[in-house]
């Protein structure tokens, strides 16, 4: 049995809390966050805490906190022969350095505490510091996902970029259609299809090959009209987009 705990009460924790509550190889023996309240998703009192000099033994120790305090819940906690990892896609895995056995455990999805997540599906990028550690990191990582990656620092910052982009910056456009749809009295989800259609056409078609559209086809009348009926923001984000749309496919505004 591998005793692990985790240091987090965010999304990541919490589907992480869930996720390993499934595999009976695995037991979480506790749960930390500094504000205990926000631990409500973990059923059983006495696996939460909010002292983290309280910590228990454990052979992983999951750090699912934010970018900018990974450093600073690291010197909290005392080295042991445990392996430390963060979940970070942006951070290096050299927060860890402390430790004598370290690494990174990130898994590269969205998650929303209230949406259930198959992680058997999730990408699961591993790093570090010893082959041992790595070892022992993959063998954890095949019990939740189908899905592993052996992925060095530098990629692991390159994914998340990527990710933001396809998944950050597209919702945020979905949102601002949500509005202009509210606006006008039209339901959003008549655009759904069309989401999924897009979305399921880049299974089989390089993004490249997928595009469509007013920008491609160089449609001056219908991109003026567009313009037409925006904010001064929308305007910018629309002409940003249209722009880079057109100069990838060899296009001239």
């Amino acid at each position: 049995m591998i005793k692990v705990i985790i240091i987090g009460a965010g999304n990541v924790a919490t589907h992480l809390y869930q996720t390993f509550l499934k595999e009976k190889e695995l037991e979480v023996i506790q749960v930390y966050n500094r504000n205990e309240k926000h631990l409500h998703f973990v059923k059983d009192p006495d696996l939460r805490t909010s002292n983290i000099k309280n910590l228990k033994k454990a052979d992983l120790y999951l750090l699912a906190v934010r970018d900018e305090v990974i450093g600073e819940m690291a010197e909290k906690i005392k080295d042991n022969k445990a392996v430390f990892v963060h979940c970070s896609g942006s951070e290096p895995m050299d927060r860890l350095s402390k430790f004598e056995n370290h690494g990174v455990f990130y898994p590269l999805q969205t998650f929303s505490k209230d949406k259930p997540v198959n992680f058997k599906e999730v990408p699961l990028c591993l790093e570090a510091n010893s082959a041992e550690t790595l070892k022992h990191l993959r063998e954890i990582a095949s019990m939740l996902s189908d899905n592993i990656f052996e992925v060095n620092s530098e990629q692991r910052r390159a994914l998340h970029l990527c990710a933001v982009f396809v998944n950050n910056f597209t919702n945020h456009l979905y949102t601002l259609a949500a509005e202009y749809c509210k606006r006008n009295e039209l339901p959003f989800k008549i655009l759904q299809p069309l989401i999924k259609e897009t979305a399921a056409k880049i299974e089989t078609l390089p993004p490249y090959s997928a595009q469509t559209g007013p920008a491609l086809r160089n449609d001056q009348n219908t991109i003026t009209a567009h313009l037409k009926m925006l904010d001064e923001d929308q305007k910018k984000i629309y002409t940003i987009l249209t722009d880079s749309i057109q100069k990838l496919h060899g296009k001239k505004l």
